[in-house]
């Protein structure tokens, strides 16, 4: 048996002289009959013209030309010379072949590949990335990380109207090979992927990336899913960075989102490492936000941070010198008079970044009655305001209810959209005033968010009074928390009656229902946890 160089089939002599005396049917309900009948057509006359077979030769030519039609080209006509991989190769299926379609440049279907696709979405997707009939390539990315991707003119020209312009425009140019040295490979492919396939994949990392392409190309479903992945995952953590590139993209909603999150965890974000990476234009709005819940001096040691990093970017060192250099006028927007005392005393002052002149005028202002000018801002922030959400509609107190030996009250709430939670109203004592120890949680999904350990007084009335977290935490819509909060006290206390299962504050709408984790009596309808302090 010798082996056609054309097709790679067996040459058997004699063999068939027609597909159907070779055993294949002209037709099928999947249409497999005519391309078996095709390759049959395209043997060598050698082969076509024999009239004697054997029962042994003829099994192998119908297997290969009924499976031919499953290999890839590559595996076809012996791309890389292997023949070992050929038979492995045509038991391959439609689904693997596009799959890997979409992992492999220059990798191409199978004869007759777009009769195993129905739709003409599934066909473009065979497309991505595939060199062929490709008529144009990009050499995207950076000098030294550069990737060869092929592309589809009409199919480009259909997703967005700058390559319209760029291949069927007025001033369209007819280049083999375009050079996109400003975005990133994985995000180009993000791009391209969604135009042919219609499918988006995002990821933590390349999702802004991603917004840029889009942006630049104007294809603005694929910027909006970016900015709902960017919402969806904005935290305190990376608030900082979102904010500034939410201005340079024009996103006013991410930019809004970002602020929510600055001013009601102000103190995290501002000790997020992104707060270091983020350009003068935000350094210089987030000084000047009003309603930033964090002390001054946790602005004045942040934006420290910010200037030797700055420094680093500059190639230049991070002395004293170099730091009020690169701050400008910035430095005078931290409110240093509305410091405590004791942090400018201990904190700002020990510095070095403030001349000698500015902490003799600043501690003047502090203790003089004549208070000199000042160059800084010295009123303070007005920070964010917090609300309450209170559940029921009245208290009482028994004489042997509600007491506290070291049980837990516990209620569980969802809200519409996303909160910050800061701290629990509790009720107090019911027997004159009274110090109560509290261990407060919030969980999500039995997963513990944060605790904190305190103690409030109360005066005998029957007002709650307010417990804090450490740092407001971040609450999302639509999913269920679990607050908790452990007493432990002498006195008797007041506590709640005709609970409610839904209360509107404001814009925000809460749900109340009982947890598992209650072990005192509290719930829907009465008991302990009057109230939840949040920022909206």
């Amino acid at each position: 048996m010798n082996w056609s160089p054309s097709l790679l089939l067996p040459v058997v002599s004699p063999c068939p002289v027609s597909a159907r005396e070779a055993g294949v049917p002209m037709v099928d309900a999947k249409g497999r009959s005519m391309k078996c009948f095709t390759f049959f057509l395209m043997l060598p006359e050698a082969v076509k013209k024999s009239k004697k077979v054997s029962k042994e030769s003829r099994l192998p030519i119908c297997y290969d030309i009924l499976t031919l039609n499953q290999r890839m080209p590559g595996d076809t006509y012996g791309r890389n010379g292997n023949s070992s991989n050929k038979r492995a190769a045509g038991t391959s299926c439609a689904s693997s072949n596009y799959q890997q379609n979409l992992n492999n440049n220059n990798t191409i279907e199978a004869a007759n590949w777009q009769g195993l696709y129905p739709t003409i979405r599934e066909r473009n997707a065979v497309m991505f990335n595939n060199d062929l009939m490709a008529d144009v390539h990009f050499v995207v990315g950076p000098q030294g990380g550069t990737q060869r991707l092929p592309g589809h003119k009409y199919v480009l020209a259909v997703g967005s109207s700058v390559f319209h312009a760029m291949f069927y425009g007025e001033l369209a140019e007819d280049k083999d090979e375009i050079r996109i040295p400003d975005i990133e490979p994985c995000a180009f492919l993000t791009l391209l992927k969604y135009i042919y396939c219609d499918e988006i994949e995002l990821a933590a990392d390349t999702v802004l990336a991603t917004l840029y392409a889009a942006k630049k190309y104007i294809v603005p479903h694929l910027a909006r899913a970016c900015v709902n992945f960017l919402e969806t995952s904005l935290s305190a953590k990376n608030a900082c960075v979102l904010l500034s590139q939410s201005c340079l993209f024009e996103e006013p909603e991410l930019t809004q989102r970002c602020w929510e999150v600055i001013d009601a965890q102000a103190e995290l974000a501002l000790r997020s490492e992104g707060f270091c990476d983020i350009d003068y234009q935000t350094l210089q709005s987030i000084l000047n936000r009003e309603t930033l819940n964090a002390k001054e001096i946790v602005l004045f040691e942040a934006v420290l941070n910010w200037a030797e990093v700055e420094c680093q970017r500059r190639e230049i060192s991070a002395s004293i010198e170099n730091k009020r250099k690169v701050l400008g006028k910035a430095l005078y927007l931290i409110r240093i008079p509305a410091m405590s005392l004791d942090d400018f005393a201990n904190g700002a002052a020990q510095s070095g970044v403030l001349t000698l002149n500015e902490t003799n005028d600043i501690f003047l202002w502090y203790t003089a009655a004549k208070k000199p000018d000042l160059e800084f801002v010295s009123r303070p922030r007005k920070g964010l305001a917090p609300q309450r959400c209170h559940r029921f509609q009245s208290c009482a107190y028994r004489s042997n209810q509600w007491r506290y030996r070291g049980r837990c009250d516990s209620i569980q709430f969802a809200v519409d959209k996303r909160v910050f939670v800061a701290g629990f109203g509790l009720y107090g004592s019911s027997c004159g005033a009274a110090e109560y120890s509290a261990t407060l949680e919030l969980k999500r999904q039995g997963a513990l968010l944060c605790q904190n350990f305190t103690k409030f007084y109360s005066d005998g009335s029957s007002h709650t009074f307010p417990v804090w977290f450490e740092h407001p935490v971040q609450i999302e819509p639509d999913t269920f928390y679990t607050a908790s909060v452990v007493l432990d006290g002498n006195e008797l206390s007041y506590f709640g009656q005709e609970g409610m299962t839904e209360v509107q504050c404001g814009k925000v709408s809460f749900q109340f229902q009982c947890s598992s984790d209650s072990t005192n009596g509290t719930g829907v309808q009465g008991g302990q946890l009057p109230e939840l302090i949040f920022y909206a």
